[in-house]
């Protein structure tokens, strides 16, 4: 049976209640800061903005410690509590997803890094349209999965499963402009490594928004959907009562 946003609030215990909500209202601030991180870290490096980019790079220090602390809290459920069914699958959904969301806010850093290395560099940097194009895709993928998570979607889930493989494409696109662009211009390849390391990083911060969209699956399903096709999880999903 499929579970809703208001499952996990129907227990005899109010403070289990409330603990549960408090691991869901964390995820959601970890989530919105990431989010942040990667608006800024790309904003930075378009607008050539040196103080925004050591910015994210100093706050990934906060990331960290929210997800230190959100697994805290989910330890606290697991020993307290025992959860079953769907209040296990959300403790488990809750600590992949701070993983995953930790792992976009080194992302976001490596971004602001470059952008401090291309800060100093003279000419025009060769790749921005790509990494605004791909980050506009791969910023709303993230907005996407974590509303997923927020209000148990699995149609909206499932869109973002789907949008992965075409971040995947744009990124094979642009990597293979920019080296045809290299060696063409050697004088650029400094500057273009450095764009080529946003896009990957880019690229990644798609691919975690995926696995979000995929914890929200097996949170609202139970079904185990990592390292399938997405015409067979479409299948599988349609299939789940």
């Amino acid at each position: 049976m499929d579970i809703t946003s208001d499952t996990h609030s129907q227990h005899i215990s109010r403070q289990f209640n409330q603990e549960l909500e408090e691991l869901k209202t964390h995820l959601m601030a970890m989530g919105g800061l990431v989010e942040k991180q990667v608006q800024n870290a790309v904003h930075a490096l378009l607008e050539n903005d040196s103080r925004l980019a050591e910015q994210v790079r100093d706050n990934d220090r906060q990331v960290n410690d929210l997800q230190l602390q959100i697994d805290e809290e989910c330890t606290r459920v697991l020993a307290r509590r025992q959860p079953a069914a769907s209040d296990l699958r959300l403790v488990l959904a809750v600590i992949r997803a701070t993983s995953d969301l930790e792992r976009i806010g080194d992302e976001a850093s490596k971004i602001a890094r470059n952008a401090l290395s291309l800060s100093d560099s003279s000419g025009t940097v060769r790749g921005l349209v790509e990494v605004r194009h791909i980050s506009e895709h791969v910023r709303k993928m993230l907005r996407d999965a974590l509303t997923a998570f927020a209000r148990f979607d699995t149609e909206l889930a499932m869109q973002v499963v789907r949008e992965d493989e075409s971040v995947d494409d744009e990124y094979g696109s642009a990597m293979r402009s920019l080296m045809t662009f290299m060696m063409e211009d050697s004088r650029s390849i400094t500057s273009v490594l450095s764009i080529m390391w946003i896009l990957r990083a880019l690229e990644r911060v798609g691919d975690h928004a995926n696995n979000l969209a995929e914890y929200v699956v097996y949170l609202v399903k139970g079904l185990d959907i990592r390292h399938s096709a997405p015409e067979r999880i479409s299948e599988q999903v349609q299939k789940k009562p």
